[in-house]
């Protein structure tokens, strides 16, 4: 496909990006969302069946942006990334608006999520959507959530990647529903596939999928390295200590989402025996030497 202009984050504005994918941005931009929720429609323009994926925060501007955007076409079903509060409260007035199915995972951890989001459509690795002349598949890809599933549109080779992939940073891991462990596994997983772009929860789309996986891996196996020299630095520190010396460059208020990240790469590092903690201080395992 021809690349499209990208730049156009307007809340509540419908973006062609190809003959079956439009975008509508939420007006939800902040210090997490970047420009707002990305919202997708996969279908024809020109009319038949839509899927809405990942319907956004229930912002009554925004539903009526996308009521707006489908008028006149069949919405077949709610797709969902995953069920955090930025990404798919907005299914529930859709669903009573439009009688569309919500296909998505729901998530057994509470913390960050969508209480209104209920499933009618149970999902499983290779669960298909599809529409006139399109099909979505899904491709779990636990890690930034439990439940989270990148969605591939088969005819273009466009995978719809959530939070597991971001547009300009890369994602929060939040354990205790979300692993550094499963991040790096899905990550493997989506290198196997043969990709032309990613679409993004936030911010614009990418071209070079295996460029981004690339430096995705590479951001978070040198992130472990900075906290295991950490460890070495000031061992029985707590997570708030280790957070000022591996994330010192960021902002303040970034400091407590950076918190659940580096607490993940310390789950993983217990899990990979090079690292313990109890009490809620950590240092090397003892066999481990930096």
């Amino acid at each position: 496909m021809n690349p499209i202009a990208d730049d156009d984050f307007t809340p509540g504005r419908v973006v062609a990006l190809s003959a079956l994918i439009s975008r509508v941005t939420a007006p939800n931009a902040g210090r997490m969302t970047g420009p707002g929720t990305n919202t997708y429609l996969i279908g024809r323009d020109g009319g038949g069946d839509v899927a809405i994926l990942d319907p956004g925060p229930a912002s009554p501007d925004h539903i009526d942006a996308l009521l707006a955007a489908v008028a006149g076409r069949r919405v077949v079903a709610l797709v969902v990334t995953h069920t955090h509060l930025d990404h798919s409260p907005a299914a529930k007035a859709l669903h009573e608006r439009t009688g569309a199915p919500r296909v998505g995972r729901t998530s057994g951890f509470p913390q960050f999520q969508d209480p209104t989001f209920a499933s009618d459509r149970e999902v499983d690795d290779g669960t298909t959507v599809g529409g006139d002349g399109w099909t979505l598949r899904a491709v779990p890809t636990p890690g930034h959530a439990s439940n989270h599933v990148c969605w591939l549109l088969e005819e273009e080779a466009a995978l719809f990647t959530g939070d597991h992939v971001l547009g300009t940073t890369s994602p929060v891991i939040l354990p205790p529903d979300g692993s550094m462990r499963a991040y790096l596994d899905s990550l493997a997983r989506l290198q196997q596939l043969s990709l032309r772009e990613l679409m993004p929860g936030h911010g614009p789309r990418l071209l070079r999928p295996a460029r981004v996986f690339e430096l995705l891996v590479r951001h978070r196996l040198e992130r472990e390295a900075e906290v295991l020299a950490a460890l070495a630095q000031a061992p029985q520190a707590t997570v708030p200590a280790l957070v000022d010396i591996v994330y010192r460059e960021i902002p303040a208020d970034l400091k407590r989402w950076a918190a659940f990240s580096l607490e993940a790469h310390l789950i993983k590092l217990a899990e990979d025996g090079r690292a313990q903690g109890a009490d809620g201080r950590w240092q090397l395992a003892a066999a481990v030497a930096v």
